[in-house]
């Protein structure tokens, strides 16, 4: 492969984890808002964006396929679950703690791509995801408390976009392009939260708007840097540079909320990030 390409793609994906911590950041800044508004105008922003881009690129809007919108619905379902419980976790525990537990996804996807894809995982797929989990408790901290129940429901929003991740494989290698299936979770998710925000809508302040337009453009930055990234390199090679997210998470949530993760935490920061590196290696082995 093109070393060039390979630089360009890890630039691209550093990007995306800017733009999505960045995204956190403007969720926890909007303040006391209902989760489903901040969810309302992420999606929104992103619809938009995704079908301006799709009109740009000459997108032919043929049927794709009964299988395929089921399974379209089903990642759009999981997606817009996994969204509200990390917004969630954002605003009731450390940014950068609901970011690690978000960065499980990838190793809830080799359990579900097990499931999905039937693809039959390694021993090394087993060990680091295994020892992931373990990480996970340190951030979790299991006890009879609100703190540890909001990190269980950041766990489920990894568990959930794990899910999305291998339906998108799987949808992606049926020929369903990555950018439509953005524009159709983006819409169905806006769709859904308009009857929840109905329930406790509140109009936002001047700068709860500000926010909630930041965490959307921010939002549709990371997604298109990370649609980028992959152009340039596969997943195996660039996607542990993701992982950066955690870092910038805890920088932002330092400067600008005053937020410094415990000593337990940065202990599963550093299993989970050391598995993913690991996992790296191996996939890299001979390369």
């Amino acid at each position: 492969m093109n070393k060039n390409n390979k630089k360009i793609g890890i630039l691209y994906i550093l990007g995306a984890a800017f733009g999505f911590s960045l995204m956190g950041l403007f969720v926890r800044m909007a303040g006391e808002l209902p989760t489903f508004e901040k969810v309302f105008f992420r999606n929104l922003i992103a619809a938009f964006v995704a079908l301006f881009m799709l009109i740009k690129n000459g997108y032919k809007w043929e049927n794709i396929g009964r299988k395929n919108w089921i399974l379209l619905f089903i990642r759009s379902t999981c997606g817009f679950i996994g969204v509200i419980c990390n917004f969630y976790a954002i605003d009731h525990m450390n940014i950068a703690d609901a970011s690690i537990l978000n960065k499980l996804s990838p190793f809830f996807a080799i359990l579900i791509s097990f499931i999905i894809l039937q693809e039959k995982p390694v021993m090394m797929d087993i060990l680091t995801t295994a020892v992931a989990f373990i990480g996970a408790i340190f951030v979790v901290k299991p006890s009879a408390n609100f703190a540890f129940v909001v990190a269980m429901i950041g766990v489920m929003g990894g568990l959930m976009a794990g899910i999305a991740y291998a339906l998108v494989r799987k949808m992606t290698g049926n020929g369903v392009k990555g950018m439509f299936i953005v524009f159709s979770f983006s819409v169905f998710s806006s769709i859904c939260c308009i009857p929840l925000m109905a329930i406790d809508f509140i109009i936002p302040s001047h700068i709860q708007f500000i926010m909630l337009m930041g965490s959307g453009c921010s939002a549709m930055l990371g997604q298109i840097c990370i649609t980028k990234a992959y152009t340039y390199a596969p997943a195996k090679e660039i996607s542990v540079y993701d992982y950066t997210q955690v870092i910038y998470s805890a920088l932002l949530g330092f400067i600008f909320v005053g937020q410094i993760p415990d000593r337990l935490s940065f202990i599963g920061y550093t299993i989970i990030i050391s598995m993913a590196v690991l996992k790296w290696m191996y996939n890299n082995k001979g390369n």
